[in-house]
This record gives structure tokens, C-alpha cells and sequence, in this order.
């Protein structure tokens, strides 16, 4: 309520229908023209997450949201109705910006947050209506600049439609494919009188079980192949543990082996399975040669390509496709396909899992994964061959991530990970690790809502997704540890995600793979012009003069120490593990 005339105005309205909507978080960095809503959150049950710069709100925004949508699954749809499915869970995040610049702050992460399909409501505050034409300072076009990296952008221009709005917002980005949405928010209508209440989100559909007749087809095709593999994307974590579930079925039932798409960002199979072979590595050779199959089933799939031009095809234009998946636009997309299946991955997989149940006989599928435990043997396909050496397990390797110690070399980045799972069995890791991720990966074999990464490649986003993350999973009943595996590089974009951490004195343990430089960039020159470390100047992709992140991070407010030695890891991440809050372990990795 306004302390001038009482009544109840737009923003008392927008606090209201979030909280009916069983949102619990608003994350921000307010302005002027947010203080409507400032004032009325200080009068509800809401809690307001500062972030100290606005692509960190939204990055832990949408890190909240990708981990409360993994929540679903805890509930039943008697509590609520509201998520997708009717789960009683809305897993959605939001964000409240502050006019052009703050919204401009933040598309990084509205980026990010649209790659990985995180639902998010993005709000921004806008000056007044009746204001424009003076050209104000810090005025822009809002909707213009969310548009690029949302389902829809729109402004509320009379305080009467807001209920309408925020709803149809909702469900934008709660209908699959989820994504973020963008709503901007003009004073004169936060500050507007009204009676208006807010509307019923009602529950939100699945993307369907898909077209029979396309089901049998893509069954048929199955039948018919010699040695088919499937490569599941991220739609399939999306659509939920019962859809891994199903993919397992479905690779069963089809006696396939298993790929993960290029830049997986979430766990769509367990690693431990038979019929898991590898993750698609983002090299032109080697991805040719991991899908290299008579028949490709792609399901969930889009980010399945390389990160530059590549001569050749990555799929033979010979090969059988099949695309299952909720997002029409990828279907087909960057090759043929001989079927096509628009649905939730998960029923479509358990639809074909149960056909091919009754039209492939055991003694074809026997064969099949024999071919697969031949495939394993035969075929070196790693991801670590895509970054470039990592070093053995001793640390020994030809790149040196800064000087070591006395008492011996910095730990490889395999190491590092080997102490990691040795001591956080069983963690949520959220990952930006850049050249550390494939060495994560590789020897990690993740279970299903274990692991999330940045799909959208550009850094900044890990740490904040990470202290996100930490928010949602203390929601749980029995919440697992939170872990962020960062690169120093990435760690540095954001490192004052931590103050918002501590702050909301948020347990996270922050692991940071550091080699003091910027990796990634020096393995791709070495690419595109060949040679070696000793053959190019890197120009600016040093760390020189080093930050100190320990200092760094204390001075956020989190506990922090410095690793070299191989043998202090374990200790350092069980002291990091055991402190409340959140703790930074900074560790310097061979390059």
C-alpha cells in the first residue's frame, strides 16, 4: 500500500498475484522506478534477493529456476496445480530490472537463461507514459532489447491488463519449450489505483504425446536399422526424471547406444548405463565420427553442433533420422529428418519404447549391444581431446597453470575432479569450468538431476546460476550439496555473486579450476593457426598480474582458501562442505 493515499495500487497487485502464483523469491537490483514494488514487497511474504549487478540477478535467477524445475518431482498435483503437468511446483524465477541500462546489464544471462530453457518472468521498472517524449535519463526501448532472448516481450501499459499479462507471462514461460519472458513495468502503472485482482495461472500443459502415425513410423525405422544410436539433448531433463527414465526404456527396448549432444548441459542418461557411450565431443572429426550410425534418433536436441564452421557434414546425408522434441523449430533443423515426432520427449520415448517392445525380437537387440560394447572398446571418442592436453594424474603436463610449490606440481584438472567426487559423492554441481568441464564430464558419471551447465557458452553465468541453484535446493526437505565448478576466468566476471550469497547466507561450495588464463581461447588459436603454447604471443588471455580470489571472495563475505598441492584438495572441499554459508576453494590447476 502507498503511504500517501493508502489505496491499493499496480504494484500491491503484481506482489499479489505472485504470491498467489507460489512464487517465494523476487531476484533484483532496484532503481527509482522500481520502488512501487520495492515498497509493496516489504509488506509481503516474498523474500527480494540482491544481486549487486543485474546480469547476476538474472543469472541466479535462472539458476533457481532450472533446479526448482528438477523440484516437480517431489510434489503431487494435489498441492497446487500451478507447474507444468499440474506438479504443484512453480518452478518459475523472477527478476525485477530497472530501466535500459539494467535490462541491457542483464541480457548476457537472458541469454544463458533462453539457451537453457529456464522459466523466468524478467520485469523491469519504466519510466512513466505520459515522461518519454522528454527522453529521461536511463530511457530506452525495453521490449526491444529482451526480445532477441525471450518467448515474448511485451509492456503493460494500463494497470487494468496487468492481471492478464502476468499471467499469460507465466504460462509463456511455464509451456514448453520453457524460456524466459520479458514484462516492463512503467511507474504511472505500478503507482496506478486498482481494484483488479489477480487471475488463476491454472495448470500448465506437457508438450503432448505426439502423432501416433509419426510414432509408427519412427518405430518402423527402428526396426529396420542395423546399428541405430541416440543422442539425447537437454529437452529430455527438462521434461523430468520419468523422461530419462523413459530414454533408458526406449535405448533398451531399441538396443541403441547412447550419446549426449554437443554442449549437454544437463543430465538426460545415466552415465553408469550399458548403453551410454559417450557425450558428442564439439570437434568436427570426432563428432562425425561419435555419430557416425545408419540411424541417428535425436530427441530433446538443440544445441548439437560445433562451436565453428565445419567442412564436413557431421551427419552422413545417407543416415536415418529421427527427431523427437517439444520445440518445433528444432526438428529438422540443421538435417533432414525421415521422421518427425512434435511431443514431450518423455511420452514419445515411452510410446516407442513399447512398440519396439513388441516388434524387435531379443535376439536383435543381444546383437545390438554387443555392437555397443564394441563401439566402446574400438572407438576413442573423448572430450578431453577437444581442449587439448590435461595433464596425468600427477600433475605432469607441458602447459603450467603458474608455479608450483615446493612441495610438487599443481594438480591436473582430471585430479582436481577425481578429489572432488572422492569427496562430495553425491553433489548438484553447477558448472562454468570452460576447459575443466570436459574433464568433469568425462569422469564423472552423473545421475539424473546431479549437474547443470551453461548451455549458452558465454561467460558470467555459472556462479550466479551456482548461488541460485543454493536457494532452491535449501527449499528441499532433504537438500543435497551445492557445488559450483567454475574457471578463474568465469569465477572473475562475477565474483560478487558470493556477497549475494552471503548476505542470504546461502550454504555453497565454490570450487574454482585455476589456471590463470583464459584457456579456451588460447586452445582455439593453436586450432585455427596451428603450433603450439611456444609458437604464439596470446595477446590479453593472461591473468598477469593474478587476482587473488581469496581475498577476493572474503571480502564478499565468504570463507576462502588456496590449493596447490594435489593432497590438499580433499581436506580443503570437506572444510569448505562443512562450514555454513558459502566457502570458495580456489584451486591452481596445471593449464
Amino acid at each position: 500500500m502507498t503511504e500517501t493515499t493508502g489505496a491499493r495500487i499496480g504494484a500491491d497487485l503484481f506482489v499479489d498475484a505472485l504470491e498467489q502464483y507460489g512464487v517465494e523469491h523476487v531476484f533484483g537490483n532496484p532503481g527509482t522506478t522500481e520502488l512501487p514494488v520495492m515498497n509493496a514487497l516489504s509488506g509481503s511474504d516474498l523474500e527480494y534477493v540482491l544481486g549487486l549487478h543485474e546480469d547476476i540477478a538474472v543469472g541466479a535467477a535462472a539458476g533457481y529456476a532450472t533446479t526448482r524445475r528438477y523440484h516437480a518431482d517431489d510434489a503431487t498435483e494435489s498441492e497446487g496445480a500451478v507447474g507444468p503437468g499440474g506438479s504443484g511446483v512453480n518452478p518459475v524465477g523472477v527478476v525485477n530490472l530497472h530501466l535500459a541500462p539494467g535490462t541491457a546489464h542483464g541480457l548476457g544471462n537472458l541469454y544463458a537463461a533462453m539457451v537453457a530453457g529456464a522459466p523466468l518472468v524478467v520485469t523491469a521498472g519504466n519510466h512513466s507514459t505520459d515522461f518519454r517524449h522528454e527522453e529521461p535519463a536511463l530511457s530506452g526501448d525495453l521490449v526491444d532489447l529482451a526480445d532477441p532472448f525471450t518467448k515474448w516481450s511485451a509492456e503493460v501499459l494500463d494497470v487494468e491488463t496487468l492481471p492478464t499479462m502476468l499471467r499469460r507471462a507465466f504460462r509463456v514461460a511455464l509451456t514448453p519449450p520453457t524460456g524466459p519472458v520479458f514484462l516492463a513495468l512503467p511507474l504511472d502503472v505500478t503507482m496506478a489505483e486498482t481494484d483488479a485482482t489477480p487471475e488463476r495461472l491454472g495448470p500448465i500443459p506437457s508438450a503432448g504425446r505426439g502423432d501416433a502415425a509419426k510414432i509408427d513410423r519412427a518405430a518402423d525405422l527402428l526396426v529396420d536399422a542395423d546399428e541405430p544410436a541416440l543422442i539425447v539433448g537437454d529437452g529430455v531433463a527438462r521434461a523430468g526424471t520419468d523422461a530419462i527414465d523413459a530414454a533408458v526404456d526406449f535405448a533398451e527396448a531399441a538396443g541403441c547406444r547412447v550419446h549426449g549432444e554437443i554442449l549437454t548441459s544437463e543430465v538426460n542418461f545415466p552415465g553408469s548405463h550399458d548403453h551410454w557411450a559417450s557425450y558428442v565431443p564439439p570437434d568436427e572429426d570426432l563428432a562425425a565420427r561419435t555419430m557416425d550410425a545408419d540411424t541417428l534418433v535425436f530427441v530433446g536436441t538443440s544445441t548439437n553442433t560445433t562451436l565453428v564452421s565445419h567442412d564436413d557434414a557431421l551427419v552422413d546425408p545417407e543416415t536415418t533420422c529421427i527427431h523427437v522434441g517439444d520445440d518445433p523449430w528444432e526438428l529438422g533443423k540443421n538435417r533432414p529428418a525421415d521422421a518427425a515426432v512434435i511431443g514431450d520427449p518423455g511420452e514419445v520415448l515411452a510410446d516407442l519404447a513399447t512398440r519396439l517392445e513388441d516388434r524387435l525380437d531379443p535376439e536383435t537387440r543381444r546383437d545390438r549391444l554387443e555392437s555397443i560394447r564394441d563401439w566402446r572398446a574400438n572407438v576413442d571418442v573423448s572430450l578431453e581431446d577437444t581442449v587439448g592436453s590435461v595433464g596425468d594424474d600427477e600433475g605432469e603436463s607441458e602447459r603450467d597453470g603458474g608455479e608450483a610449490d615446493d612441495e610438487g606440481a599443481h594438480p591436473s584438472k582430471i585430479r582436481l575432479v577425481e578429489e572432488l567426487r572422492e569427496t562430495v559423492p553425491d553433489p548438484y554441481v553447477v558448472d562454468e569450468g570452460v576447459t575443466s568441464k570436459y574433464a568433469l564430464m568425462s569422469n564423472w558419471p552423473f545421475e539424473a538431476q546431479g549437474f547443470v551447465s551453461n548451455k549458452g557458452g558465454g561467460l558470467g553465468y555459472g556462479l550466479p546460476a551456482a548461488v541460485g541453484a543454493a536457494i532452491a535446493e535449501a527449499e528441499r526437505d532433504e537438500p543435497q550439496n551445492v557445488v559450483g565448478f567454475v574457471g578463474d576466468g568465469s569465477y572473475l566476471y562475477y565474483p560478487h555473486a558470493l556477497y549475494t550469497a552471503a548476505r542470504n547466507d546461502v550454504d555453497l561450495t565454490v570450487v574454482v579450476s585455476d589456471n590463470q588464463n583464459y584457456r579456451i581461447l588460447k586452445d582455439n588459436m593453436e586450432k585455427q593457426f596451428g603450433g603450439d603454447d611456444g609458437d604464439h604471443e596470446f595477446v590479453g588471455m593472461d591473468f598477469e598480474p593474478s587476482v587473488d580470489l581469496v581475498a577476493n571472495a572474503e571480502s564478499h563475505g565468504a570463507a576462502a582458501e588456496r590449493v596447490d598441492d594435489p593432497d590438499a584438495i580433499r581436506p580443503a572441499i570437506e572444510r569448505a562442505i562443512e562450514r555454513d554459508g558459502p566457502s570458495v576453494v580456489d584451486v591452481l590447476v596445471h593449464d
